[in-house]
């Protein structure tokens, strides 16, 4: 019905940058919004950031100033680059759409998660 594909995970230094994307695409009436959630070893899922169809944007404290969440609406991508990315950051990270497809009401929609790891 719709499928989110994500990509940009790796392995990187402390400090250095990454750019998450994710695609989502299939049967969709319209996106009400779009977001980045991620879950470390032993702890629960935390939201991460969040962008609305409208564009308003929210980030977890820890993340502010760090990492910015923009789209490309015509594609239905959205993306998240992180800078100064720190070990505490290492995480898979998944995308989730909230989005309203033809044949259905609104609903919640995954990815499978990308691994982000901070580390020297």
């Amino acid at each position: 019905q719709v499928q989110l594909v994500e990509s940009g995970g790796g392995l990187v230094q402390p400090g250095g940058s990454l750019r998450l994307s994710c695609a989502a695409s299939g049967s969709i009436s319209s996106i009400v919004s779009m977001g980045w959630y991620r879950q470390a070893p032993g702890k629960e899922r935390e939201l991460v950031a969040r962008i609305t169809s409208g564009g308003s944007t929210n980030y977890i404290d820890s993340v502010k100033g760090r990492f910015t969440i923009f789209r490309a609406d015509a594609l239905n991508t959205v993306y998240l680059q992180m800078i100064s990315l720190k070990p505490e950051d290492t995480a898979v990270y998944y995308c989730k759409t909230t989005c309203r497809p033809y044949s259905t009401g609104i609903r919640d929609f995954w990815g499978q998660g990308t691994q982000v790891t901070v580390s020297a």
